[in-house]
């Protein structure tokens, strides 16, 4: 890939989203959304079938090999979807680069009338199942500096080898240091795994569903204990904020709540 964009050839259409529309059988209609989206392309509905749309014309294959370049284009996607997602309140949110192409002899526009009868009524289906929902983040995190004299409180045997190193030569206390910091270590991946099956089994009872994402690398002394994505009703978070306000007053661990988003994690076509 030497560069950008490659010349225009034939058009495709670049797939924001789909949402329910009004049903309007096999007729395909068009509609302005003013809104401006990757390369400044102009960003409009197709309804078909019941179901709209959310496009933009592009090449029917477009690709960069600048970083910079390609983390402004997520930015300007995840822009239109959620602009789209405003507007018309649920919708499926397709991933980046999801693009439509002419084949065999069939145009993009007439491609994309062949899958929303294709994928229809399966579309619908999860559209209604989506209405008035929203994805949400919640990510805990702990300082396990601060944890650790919680964790080894009443453990003899850790409090053995303290005991140990402070009265042993330098070459033996150095050998229990290390014992003691790999049982440490063992103390503190029991106690995280405890807490993660705790707080997931608090906060999985005031969402519809979840699902546990990678943990991400934090700031030093912070380990990210936990990262969910979490599918519930916009209008029923009174139970989810007051459980994550009690877990963000626990000493030692950090909160953090994002939010609405479209749910990109909860869908798949």
């Amino acid at each position: 890939m030497s560069k950008d964009l490659p010349d225009r050839t034939e058009n495709g259409l670049y797939l924001y989203g789909v949402s329910l529309g009004a049903s309007n059988g096999d007729q395909l209609s068009e509609k302005d959304l003013k809104l401006k989206g990757l390369l400044g392309g102009g960003i409009f509905t197709l309804a078909s079938r019941g179901l709209t749309a959310v496009v933009q014309e592009c090449d029917s294959s477009f690709s960069t090999e600048d970083p910079k370049r390609v983390s402004e284009w997520v930015l300007i996607h995840q822009s239109v979807v959620d602009a789209a997602w405003e507007k018309f309140e649920t919708i499926i949110p397709f991933g980046f680069g999801t693009v439509i192409v002419s084949k065999e002899g069939r145009s993009a526009r007439e491609n994309l009338i062949d899958w929303l009868a294709r994928e229809g009524e399966s579309l619908k289906r999860k559209l209604e199942k989506l209405k008035g929902r929203a994805e949400y983040g919640i990510q805990i995190s702990w300082n396990p500096e601060l944890m650790v004299p919680r964790v080894t409180k009443n453990d003899v045997m850790i409090q053995r080898l303290k005991e140990e190193i402070c009265s042993k030569a330098p070459g033996t206390a150095y050998l229990l240091k290390q014992r003691l910091e790999n049982l440490l270590s063992k103390r503190l991946e029991i106690a995280a795994d405890a807490y993660f099956k705790e707080f997931y089994q608090k906060l999985s009872g005031c969402v519809e569903q979840v699902r546990v994402e990678k943990v991400r690398k934090e700031e030093a002394p912070l380990q990210m204990l936990m990262n969910l994505s979490c599918l519930t009703e916009k209008r029923n978070l009174l139970n989810l904020s007051a459980e994550l306000d009690k877990l963000s007053k626990i000493e030692g661990f950090f909160v953090r709540f994002t939010g609405p988003w479209p749910p990109y994690s909860f869908v798949s076509v």
